[in-house]
């Protein structure tokens, strides 16, 4: 984006916007300079979601609440693995809790670009806007859902202690890793709509691969390097070692799963803003 030369007093210049890679300093601002449109979309997006449905934002409670009663008689009743002293409800929960705020950020974030074509192909702006307004919508819902968490943790008697104070920490890795793969998935989307398709199928199976339902201590030694390569796996073990006093997550493998997200979350932004120059011309 530059201005035309010669400009003096009076008129503004015409503004000349070129498809190419921005300066990282002037993408920042034209980020800044479009915060509000980020509150407006994900406003939009809340307000259409719950549109002509009976029960409206309960099912925001309703959704983790039947999942986490079927993964409970799943795992707990039927398979009776372990849920380390926790009841396995609440064990269940509060793995949903984080899972259910990374797996709708990547959803939600993939079919973004797709999802608001019009915009993308009429209007400019900083196109992270999109991908990144998600984020409040799935945070509003976290808010909800973790009020049902305390509650579950006052009736069952569990105080997890100080570890509860860190578990914004995971939570904001596990968000900045949905996001990076999120804004890579939506950039390849505006070309490729299979993506769209594919993801939550994938979703499905990293769901099982994750100790979301299930201790990772179930999973069998030799295995357990394998296992943690998937940096949700730590991420969760901390997360509910936070919320419900689980066993303290592995050192060296939390560190690597703050790494990959860290990467993945920079990744995502340089790899989109490559890319959202021609996404006017194919979306």
């Amino acid at each position: 984006m530059s201005e035309l030369p010669g400009a003096g007093p009076g008129p503004p210049p015409p503004l000349v916007i070129e498809a190419g890679p921005t300066p990282l300093g002037q993408y920042l601002r034209d980020m800044w300079h479009h915060r509000d449109l980020v509150r407006v979309l994900a406003v939009r997006e809340i307000k259409l979601r719950y549109r002509q449905t009976a029960l409206g934002a309960t099912w925001v409670v309703l959704q983790p609440l039947l999942a986490a009663g079927i993964l409970s008689f799943v795992f707990g009743t039927v398979a009776q693995l372990p849920s380390e002293g926790v009841p396995f409800f609440v064990f269940a929960y509060a793995g949903l809790l984080c899972w259910n705020a990374f797996s709708s950020t990547v959803a939600r974030s993939t079919t973004s670009m797709v999802a608001n074509a019009s915009l993308v192909a009429k209007i400019f702006f900083p196109r992270l806007v999109l991908p990144y307004s998600s984020v409040l919508v799935v945070l509003l819902d976290f808010v909800v859902a973790l009020s049902v968490m305390v509650v579950l943790l006052v009736t069952n008697g569990i105080n997890p202690g100080l570890p509860l104070a860190l578990f914004p920490v995971w939570l904001l890795l596990a968000l900045m890793l949905a996001e990076g793969a999120g804004t890579v998935l939506a950039s390849i989307s505006v070309r490729y709509r299979d993506v769209p398709q594919i993801v939550p199928v994938m979703m499905q199976f990293f769901l099982y691969a994750s100790p979301v339902a299930y201790s990772a201590t179930a999973v069998p030694e030799r295995y357990q390097t394998l296992y943690y390569l998937n940096p949700m796996a730590s991420l969760l073990d901390a997360f509910r070692w936070s919320m419900v006093g689980t066993s303290a997550p592995d050192g060296t493998f939390l560190a690597y799963s703050a790494v990959v997200a860290v990467v993945a979350f920079v990744a995502g932004a340089i790899v989109l803003e490559r890319m959202e120059g021609k996404f006017a011309d194919v979306i």
